[in-house]
């Protein structure tokens, strides 16, 4: 609201100079403080001009190369893994198609939180901070922490079991290492996000070769990948339940808040067309990601479905077969394959633990800058970050060990398919509001698509959510009259759920985060659209202050 009103004392005298702590641009909103107080001095030690110098085509676009690598990671986490493992042994081939639409869906999701870091010049968590009353912005920075905490599970397991599969240490041990080694790697980040991006990539592919070997070792057949990639079928018992899990997996709340700042880290130019370049080169970017991620999940989901078919499984190998877990799975690629397979199979899960959970990290720093705008030093925020993440896995890996941590995956895509409304709505109103992004605002055609599809990813995460609970209502081994005491907890709480989802959906968006300085003056307005400036006004609109606090993820010191 301070920026409205901030916006309202704005004379309509062209010849007023912005001061300069407000940066500027065509429409983009970078250097305004959404609380309507002077930005941080260090964010504006640098500046990104429009260099009409600069060279284009690929040299420009490897300058955007990075984000959409660590953001398509979220689709080859362990979790993910688990789900491509069971539908690729359950039904073989069929339901690659799920899995294909599936990351064209989280394509255009992600591009939305893309489009909206860079036009803002805020990411998801801080708009959400200007945007919302104090009560309700509270209640979305703890969901969306407990997204976090639900995608590291996943991640902290599956680094657990690639560690006891290859040197046999114990899963809670292995737990512990991985909460080490992932702050380890963080510290790379004080060489900055680049050098980050680069060990991302790297496991990345890492993971790649790691399937495509075992995939080209089994030889699963081309024709009937194929069919199921491009042929839509639901065939067999439970292959509908696969499906909503398969697609339930993709879309994770936490990655939106990561996305949308992961690109702040990059220097756009202040001009529309400089905006709408860098828009196209992050969406391109992410569509080699997500090709990649595509390929790995057709890779793991043909190796699952290609052993589990085989005429020569024995009775145990097929008994494993009907409930494949991360765990599980290596063995019986090992059954069948040999002990090299297995440990393939453990580097891949590996790296993609490993990987999962430096990003896991980072979007939890991300959420907490956004959303409490704390003061705290970078390491110490890396530790609690961490150590909150990893705690429910090694409770549970303690007690429960390698059965136990396996629910616990189970329990956490659950909390992920809870929670992904309550990030996916508040992306959906404001890449398509006027008040947020001006002129830059989805197209009437996007709107309509992007609203379609987030209400189905939400409608398919809230029946997995309900058929599951409902399921495990039914078939637990509890007396009735427990079961009738959770009923009648549980279902009001959905209830609330339900409603909740429904306000946040409809309800009207009052914080103007969007202000354009150049409305009253056509003239320097389309010379900032071409990337151009003057030698009075425009010289101090044509410049956008670099998120220096987002390159290497420092909070305010």
């Amino acid at each position: 609201m301070a920026s409205r009103q901030q916006h309202q004392q704005q004379p309509n005298d062209v010849s007023v100079v912005l001061p300069q702590s407000w940066g500027g641009g065509s429409n983009r909103i970078a250097a305004i403080n959404v609380e309507g107080r002077p930005p941080s001095p260090n964010n504006n030690k640098t500046f990104a001009h429009d260099d009409p110098d600069q060279k284009p085509g690929w040299r420009k676009f490897l300058g955007f190369v990075g984000p959409g690598f660590l953001v398509s990671l979220a689709y080859l986490d362990p979790g993910n893994l688990e789900t491509d493992l069971q539908a690729g042994a359950n039904h073989r081939f069929e339901l690659l198609w799920v899995v294909l639409i599936g990351l064209i869906f989280a394509l255009i999701i992600q591009s939305l939180a893309a489009n909206l870091g860079v036009s803002t010049g805020k990411h998801l968590s801080e708009l959400c901070k200007a945007e919302y009353p104090k009560y309700l912005k509270y209640c979305l920075w703890l969901l969306a922490e407990l997204a976090v905490i639900a995608a590291d599970i996943p991640e902290v397991i599956g680094t657990a079991f690639a560690l006891n599969i290859l040197f046999h240490i114990p899963v809670w041990a292995g737990v512990l290492l991985t909460g080490c080694s992932t702050l380890l790697l963080l510290g790379l980040q004080r060489y900055g996000v680049r050098k980050l991006e680069l060990l991302i990539a790297i496991l990345v592919f890492i993971m790649a070769g790691c399937f495509f070997g075992e995939m080209s070792y089994v030889k699963p057949p081309a024709v009937d990948v194929l069919k199921g990639m491009f042929i839509p079928k639901l065939n067999g018992q439970g292959a509908t339940g696969d499906a909503i899990a398969l697609l339930g997996a993709l879309v994770m709340p936490h990655n939106l808040f990561l996305h949308s700042a992961l690109v702040l880290s990059r220097k756009v130019p202040s001009s529309v067309r400089g905006i709408n370049d860098a828009c196209r080169y992050f969406l391109i970017e992410s569509g080699l990601a997500l090709l990649v991620a595509f390929l790995i999940n057709v890779a793991v989901v043909s190796v699952s479905g290609t052993v589990c078919s085989a005429s020569n499984l024995s009775n145990d190998s097929m008994d494993r077969c009907s409930d494949i877990t991360l765990n599980s799975a290596s063995f019986l690629l090992q059954n069948v394959l040999g002990k090299s397979s297995s440990i393939v199979y453990a580097i891949a899960l590996l790296a993609s633990g490993q990987s999962s959970a430096i990003t896991g990290t980072y979007a939890g720093q991300y959420i907490m800058q956004g959303f409490l705008d704390i003061k705290m030093r970078k390491w110490l925020r890396n530790l609690m970050t961490r150590s909150i993440a990893i705690t429910p896995s090694l409770i549970v890996s303690i007690i429960g060990g390698s059965q136990g941590a396996g629910k616990l995956i189970i329990i956490a895509s659950m909390i992920l398919s809870f929670e992904l409304p309550f990030a996916l709505i508040p992306l959906l109103k404001f890449s398509s509001s006027t008040t947020k992004m001006g002129p830059h605002k989805n197209s009437i055609y996007i709107i309509v698509i992007s609203w379609i599809l987030g209400m189905g990813i939400i409608g398919i995460n809230v029946y997995y959510l309900s058929t599951g609970f409902v399921g495990w209502l039914i078939h637990n081994n509890l007396p009735t009259v427990a079961n009738v005491f959770i009923g009648i907890v549980v279902f009001p709480l959905m209830a609330i759920y339900v409603i909740a989802v429904i306000y946040l959906t409809f309800r009207k968006d009052t914080a103007v985060t969007f202000i354009d300085p150049t409305k009253d003056d056509p003239v320097v307005q389309t010379r900032l659209e071409n990337g151009l400036g003057n030698q009075n006004r425009a010289a101090e609109l044509d410049r956008l202050p670099y998120r220096e606090d987002l390159a290497d993820i420092p909070l305010p010191e």
